[in-house]
């Protein structure tokens, strides 16, 4: 009889020769779901000329690093990564198996779930082992991956399990797990597995390929101001920008913001949009909906503007201005102008 599996594994995508940033976060917190299972931490290393990146891997957490080398996998393409990872997957057999929610992870996480026939939860925002009782078959699970994402447009918080199958396999978005320091000259094992590819895997040409840089990086500012549905309108996000140009900050916004809009897609905070935790958080006209506040709370000082005094971003606020924000960031600014001098 095989015993049940334990180890909980990520899919450590990487870019120009590092790993990315939401698979060393979900490193660290596969650490942290192995611990109830009495299971080790594992990464799932496939590309071309990856192997000196599991040095990176094994700093972060993990104890083993499965890698998967071939020339054909100098660039992504969904078949042949697919394929290789579902192999690496059967022979290894973690109980649970985690991907970032990036452009990547969402294009390869379902095909390689297909292959294995087993269960995926996309865009979680949590993740936590317990129990389950199968009321219908009578059975107790006593460890499970609780699976925590929004659902029905952000409007609820979903808990999915998948008590039979194996691996429990789920895409996690960027930014909402916290990435620990690293322990440099931390070991483990490295396995390699044999790249065997067959010809009608590669039957994809790879002719150009156009990175654009990013404009927009919310996870890494210290300072944020965001707007909300109370400012009003694209035009007035001009008073947004130019509170965030004077403090040095990058602008974020609300979901309503975002929907109305005012603003792109690239500057959404919150369950829906990106997860922040700067040292500053300025919320202009966010009445503070429980799926924006899950995504900015940890800020280490918030401030709210609203004409509201009752909103519920208030709740959560260190510092609270009941006001128009026509009126308050102007005098925010000149403020901080005349100090600055």
């Amino acid at each position: 009889m095989q015993q049940e599996p334990r180890n909980v594994c990520v899919y450590a995508e990487a870019h120009g020769g590092q790993v990315a940033e939401v698979s060393l976060e979900l490193v660290h917190k596969a650490r942290e779901l192995a611990a109830p299972l009495e299971g080790g931490v594992g990464a799932f290393l496939v590309g071309h000329r990856v192997e000196p990146l599991a040095e990176q891997l094994f700093a972060h957490g993990c104890d083993e690093v499965y890698v998967a080398q071939h020339g054909a996998l100098e660039h992504y393409t969904t078949l042949p990564y697919a394929a290789l990872l579902a192999g690496m997957i059967r022979r290894h057999r973690p109980a649970i198996v985690l991907f970032g929610a990036t452009t990547l992870g969402r294009d390869l996480a379902p095909r390689v779930a297909s292959a294995l026939k087993v269960g995926l939860t996309a865009d979680c925002t949590d993740l936590q082992i317990g129990p389950h009782r199968d009321a219908v078959r009578g059975k107790d699970y006593p460890a499970l991956l609780y699976q925590i994402r929004p659902a029905f447009g952000g409007n609820i918080i979903a808990t999915i399990v998948n008590p039979e199958t194996r691996p429990q396999m789920a895409t996690v978005r960027e930014g909402v797990m916290k990435m620990g320091s690293p322990q440099p000259g931390r070991t483990g094992e490295l396995h390699r597995f044999e790249a065997e590819l067959d010809e009608s895997l590669l039957c994809v040409d790879l002719i150009e390929e156009h990175r654009a840089p990013r404009t927009v990086n919310l996870k890494k500012a210290n300072v944020i101001v965001s707007g909300g549905a109370g400012v009003g309108s694209a035009e007035n996000f001009a008073l947004i920008r130019e509170l965030a140009e004077v403090l040095g900050a990058e602008v974020g916004a609300s979901r309503a913001a975002v929907d109305a809009g005012f603003i792109e897609k690239a500057h959404q905070v919150g369950q829906t949009g990106t997860t922040v935790r700067p040292k500053l958080y300025i919320a202009c006209g966010i009445s503070g909906a429980v799926q924006h506040r899950a995504g900015m709370q940890d800020a280490s000082k918030i401030v709210a503007i609203n004409t509201d005094p009752h909103a519920p971003i208030f709740q959560i606020a260190h510092y609270g201005i009941v006001g128009d924000l026509n009126q308050v960031i102007p005098a925010l600014i000149d403020t901080y102008r005349q100090h600055a001098k």
